[in-house]
Parts: structure tokens; sequence; C-alpha cells
């Protein structure tokens, strides 16, 4: 089976069965009497969607709950407070519903105005969760 990974996240020496092109002018087809060269082309990359990769050997995955972006994602719905970082010494608290969990950053919808904000979720600290 053929296993698919994202190109853009592992080095090209992780990676199974990955093709890169070739750029010792050394392997390249000699000319061919019309003048022209044939070089080894590699063919185009088929469009895929996310969910057309495996994970990765060892990769982290954001839908295990023992990650932070995986347990907020089961708390979706819920009214919470999230504390901030904010530099080296400033906290900043946001409290609203948990709309939607990212891989670097959360939705809370403010109660009161009804507006949405998109947080950090590397700056979070503490949350909040409330019945």
């Amino acid at each position: 089976m053929y296993r698919r990974y994202c190109n853009d996240c592992f080095p090209p020496f992780y990676l199974p069965n990955r093709q890169t092109p070739n750029t010792n002018m050394q392997n390249a087809t000699p000319t061919t009497q019309g003048g022209s060269t044939a070089q080894n082309q590699i063919p185009a990359p088929m469009p895929m969607s996310p969910s057309d990769f495996e994970q990765a050997p060892g990769s982290p995955t954001n839908l295990d709950i023992q990650y932070t972006q995986g347990y907020l994602k089961t708390q979706i719905g819920k009214r919470v407070r999230i504390s901030f970082l904010l530099g080296t010494n400033t906290f900043q608290d946001r409290t609203g519903t948990l709309l939607e969990v990212g891989i670097s950053y959360v939705i809370i919808q403010d109660i009161d105005s009804n507006t949405r904000t998109l947080c950090d979720i590397y700056s979070i600290k503490f949350v909040t969760f409330y019945s």
C-alpha cells in the first residue's frame, strides 16, 4: 500500500517514496538529434485533500485528548474563561463560548456582544470551563 504524507511537513530524507527533482546535470539524458534535451521529469503532484494524508510515524496528532487541541475540541460549546500570558508578566482573560479549535488557535464568542475572537493557542496559560 502506498502511503501519502504531507511533503511540506517533513524533510525529503524522512519521507518514504518521495521523488525529488534531479538537479545533477550529469544524470540528464543526452541531446537528441533535434537539438532539444530530455531530462528526467517528475509528474505533477496530484491534488490531495487533508483526509488523504496519513500521519507519519511518531507525529503528534491534535485529535488525541492528551494534547491541548484534542482536549479543547471535546469542550466545544461550553462557556470558558481563558487566561493569556502576554509578554513576560501581563495576563489577560477572555470569557465566552468555545466555538472552534484549530492547530494554533481557538475561537470564542463573547456572550454579551456576540462577537467572535480568534485567540493564539500558544499564549494560553489557563482555561476555566463552566457547566
